[in-house]
């Protein structure tokens, strides 16, 4: 089942200290002044921050889903397709690049949505 980008920013919205800027083209998603995530509403898909082995194995296990989009800083940034993965998976995906870029002393107030 397909996940729309209302739910994705439901997603988004229920995480601590998010930042959700809108440009021409994108939605940029931050914690604390740092990058976890892109949104792309004319292809229906977001990018996000991934550790590398994450990101090799999401690309191989799913293709249709998801593609490498860059790495930078030791990450792994994922595109992923809304169209082809459930809401509770991509909780998973937001939270764990939310947590990726959130301070720690943020990410210990916060139940850990991937378990």
């Amino acid at each position: 089942m397909a996940t729309t980008d209302k739910q994705l920013f439901k997603i988004v919205d229920a995480l601590a200290e998010v930042q959700r800027t809108s440009g021409s083209s994108y939605d940029t998603l931050k914690v604390r002044g740092k990058v976890f995530g892109y949104f792309w509403p004319r292809t229906q898909t977001v990018g996000l921050k991934q550790t590398l082995s994450e990101q090799l194995a999401l690309v191989a296990e799913r293709p249709d889903v998801f593609e490498v989009q860059f790495t930078a800083g030791g990450f792994g940034w994922v595109v992923v397709y809304l169209e082809g993965i459930e809401a509770d998976e991509l909780a998973e995906l937001v939270f764990e690049a939310w947590r990726l870029s959130a301070p720690e002393e943020l990410v210990a107030q916060v139940p850990d949505l991937a378990r």
